[in-house]
């Protein structure tokens, strides 16, 4: 069985797979999924067990990934009688549980959570908790509750586009599923806009194919593949993520790993961002500067908002 939320014994709190992707690429933190143990989300079901009682991830580590990553149980692991998460049967449709985000968050917090580390033990190794059999402290955090159900929100933007992407095929459901983002609440199927559809409302999570990433070595420029329609005309669509941007990102080598792979793929990719609204700009032509061209431009402010992936099934 594959699950969404699970409980880290390094920051004493509970942690969404996607949480702990953001972790083990953030360079400005000490965190390694692998040094660390994730235990069952449920309160009490994890107090019945010692801190050995651990679950496994998938895809934690990867920089691009084709499955849903999740918390799974490993063949040891333990639950009470009861417990949600001891089921280990496949989904009612015969489809791998790797294939689909069932997990929805209803609200994108656009601030980034933190992360505090529980105390050092004076004079104990700090890896062996005093009392391996509590629960976590009462702390208040932005993304969860205090029991074991998956968090109602998010600040990790992989989340909703997992969500969307991977429930392409199930168009109803998107379209019953809240989303808030700020101040404003639809449901999946409004937020997520084509990108040829931008002129229709601002605000909203654009996507679409990549046509082509220009890389000019410290800055990258993507271009999409479908056009923009404007009094009967059609116009190009990019969006560009400059050298400031990209050399103060939190995430630098591993969203430098992904794109780099992405400038080179052969595969067909997407991408999705937040924010930022393209708009139609004159820009001087190559060959002949005197003259110029329309296209709809506009310069990524938040890395954190943008994801490059592969999206079967979106077209």
């Amino acid at each position: 069985m594959k699950f969404d939320t699970a409980y880290s014994l390094s920051l004493d709190d509970k942690l969404s797979i996607y949480e702990v992707r953001e972790l083990n690429f953030d360079e400005t933190v000490d965190f390694d999924s692998d040094q660390d143990s994730f235990l069952c989300p449920n309160d009490a079901c994890r107090a019945a067990f010692d801190t050995g009682n651990a679950l496994s991830t998938f895809n934690a580590k990867n920089v691009n990934y084709l499955r849903t990553p999740h918390f799974k149980n490993k063949t040891t692991t333990r639950h009470i009688d009861g417990c949600r998460y001891a089921s280990t049967h496949k989904t009612a449709t015969g489809e791998s549980d790797d294939d689909r985000e069932e997990n929805f968050p209803s609200e994108w917090v656009l601030t980034r959570r933190q992360y505090p580390r529980k105390p050092a033990l004076t004079g104990v190794d700090a890896s062996v908790p005093q009392d391996p059999a509590k629960v976590p402290s009462n702390r208040t955090t932005t993304s969860h509750g205090t029991n074991d159900s998956s968090p109602d929100k998010t600040s990790v933007f992989a989340h909703p586009v997992e969500c969307f992407v991977s429930n392409i095929d199930d168009k109803d459901k998107l379209k019953r599923m809240p989303l808030k983002i700020g101040e404003h609440t639809a449901t999946y199927w409004t937020f997520f806009k084509k990108i040829e559809y931008l002129q229709d409302n601002k605000g909203l999570i654009y996507w679409g194919k990549i046509k082509e990433i220009k890389d000019y070595t410290s800055s990258f420029r993507i271009d999409f593949e479908k056009k923009v329609w404007l009094n009967k005309k059609p116009y190009s669509v990019n969006v560009y993520l400059s050298k400031k941007l990209i050399e103060n990102y939190r995430k630098r080598k591993a969203f430098l790993e992904q794109i780099k792979a992405a400038v080179d793929s052969e595969r067909a990719l997407y991408c999705f961002f937040y924010g930022v609204t393209p708009e139609l700009k004159q820009v001087p032509s190559k060959k002949n500067p005197e003259q110029t061209f329309g296209v709809f431009s506009a310069n990524i402010e938040n890395l954190d908002h943008l994801i490059i992936r592969e999206a079967p099934g979106v077209q």
